[in-house]
């Protein structure tokens, strides 16, 4: 869903790098076209891979270069615990729902 302020992603089940590939998709069709506001939603997610997490990164970079940014929400304990692990609560912003992300824009 793109609005005025953000595009809205929200990716479900396990993400690991057979499962990964529509979301990538995804990232890179938002970003050709100039969409560099993204909100990804994990609250239907249950696990992410090393592999997506590279991607998150190289398409947090690619939205900062355009002068957007990347977001993220929904995060369960389990996969905060994975984010902090990885150093990544230090590079993105997040939210504990979608609706402390729309309130905070």
């Amino acid at each position: 869903m793109t609005s005025q302020r953000f595009v809205y992603i929200a990716p479900e089940g396990r993400l690991d790098a057979g499962t990964v590939l529509p979301l990538q998709a995804e990232l890179q069709e938002h970003l050709a076209n100039g969409d560099t506001r993204l909100l990804i939603d994990f609250e239907k997610t249950r696990y992410v891979s090393s592999h997506v997490l590279r991607i998150l990164l190289a398409a947090h970079k690619q939205a900062s270069q355009q002068g957007g940014a990347l977001w993220l929400c929904g995060l369960d304990n389990r996969l905060n615990d994975i984010f902090e692990m990885a150093g990544f609560t230090t590079i993105f912003e997040i939210f504990a729902s979608r609706e402390d992300a729309e309130k905070s824009f």
